[in-house]
């Protein structure tokens, strides 16, 4: 299942001004900057304080696959902090998020009618209040399962009822997300 709060913070990359840190050295050293110390670094990526220090020295320069991504990604999530909340900003106010899935839709509707999830594939513009409403709940440690949540209102609201212009009730279950990306 893709994660949204990730792919929030890889449609944030998109605005950034200069390039993320590629080298592992480049990333560590970042990173003991932003968290003043090797051992806050250390407990974010699970490693020893020491293994912290080698890479910061260029001893060692090539970790394993499952610390490379986490290091990239932990420099992603903190890298320019007032880009990223300018972005966010704008989108909240008057851009809104673009939503480009593909995930199985189910519905609770009407009886008679045809309300078995199926596969869809989805590319819609949400409003800003629910690009708002997502930025809020990822800031607060919402769970993926309350962002989900939220996106799933969204579309409901926007691609199958239309603003409310049809399907009336239609209440949308957003569930087994194959593919997720998300812009602002």
């Amino acid at each position: 299942m893709v994660g949204i709060g990730d792919t929030l913070d890889v449609a944030a990359a998109e605005h950034f001004t200069r390039p993320v840190p590629r080298s592992a050295q480049a990333q560590m050293r970042f990173l003991v900057r932003q968290l003043k110390g090797t051992r806050q670094v250390a407990e974010l990526l699970g490693v020893t304080q020491r293994t912290v220090e080698r890479y910061v020295k260029g001893q060692l320069k090539r970790p394993r696959h499952d610390l490379a991504e986490k290091l990239a990604a932990e420099t992603r999530r903190r890298w320019q902090p007032r880009v990223r909340e300018r972005a966010r900003r704008q989108a909240a106010a008057t851009g809104g998020i673009f939503v480009s899935t593909r995930a199985r839709f189910g519905f609770t509707a009407a009886p008679g009618t045809s309300d078995d999830p199926r596969v869809r594939y989805i590319n819609q513009a949400l409003p800003p209040e629910y690009a708002s409403r997502l930025f809020a709940a990822q800031d607060a440690g919402a769970t993926e399962r309350q962002l989900q949540a939220i996106l799933a209102e969204g579309l409901g609201e926007m691609y199958f009822r239309d603003r409310n212009r049809r399907a009336e009730g239609l209440s949308v279950e957003f569930t087994d997300i194959q593919e997720l990306e998300l812009g602002y």
